[in-house]
């Protein structure tokens, strides 16, 4: 490699930094100005989804799981306006909204339990006890987003790369919606952001 050759390849890498480095600074920003309230809940998204990272931090989860809670609900921030979609009995599809936008930017083990997480509630929620633990909204989105997963689904499902962690993603994500406990800042999770960056 040239001279020329290796300086534009420094370029090109300052300039993906730099990119990789302005979404880190958007994610925060929209978790400190979003806020709407999680839909039909009486928390905000963004205390939600930090709720959400806590729990994964709590049960000692790996980091990509930890990053995947943090911002598994991201494609709400994303939609203009998620309660005027359930109003009107449609779904968002948020989980592939968030998965689209951070799959550009994220590993693909942060990312793929996001994607996932909706198909782990419906999975989930097949069992009458877990059933019956969801939310009143979160019972109302299930319906939204196809109800309960039939078997030959579930069973295809089970075989995904990344089911576990759907799986305790969608548990943290069901247990993080306690209105006034004291949660971390967003900007206590900027280098978990950062290492999961690709």
């Amino acid at each position: 490699m040239d001279t020329k050759e290796l300086w534009i390849e420094l370029q090109l890498r300052e300039i993906l930094h730099d990119r990789l480095m302005d979404i880190i600074e958007k994610i925060i920003s929209n978790f400190k100005n979003n806020k709407s309230l999680y839909i039909g809940e009486e928390i905000t998204i963004a205390e939600h989804m930090i709720q959400s990272a806590m729990m994964a931090e709590k049960s000692k989860s790996k980091n990509n799981l930890i990053c995947s809670s943090l911002l598994h609900d991201y494609g709400h921030f994303i939609l203009d306006d998620p309660d005027e979609l359930v109003k009107k009995n449609k779904d968002g599809k948020h989980e592939d909204i968030g998965y689209e936008y951070l799959k550009k930017f994220f590993k693909k083990e942060v990312v793929e339990p996001i994607k996932h997480h909706v198909l782990a509630k419906r999975y989930l929620a097949r069992d009458k006890k877990y059933y019956n633990r969801l939310s009143e909204a979160s019972i109302v989105s299930l319906k939204l987003q196809g109800g309960l997963l039939n078997s030959k689904d579930a069973k295809s499902f089970e075989k995904e790369e990344f089911f576990k962690d759907s799986i305790k993603l969608r548990k943290f994500d069901e247990a993080a919606k306690k209105m006034g406990i004291k949660i971390k800042d967003i900007i206590d999770y900027k280098d978990l952001l950062k290492v999961s960056l690709k």
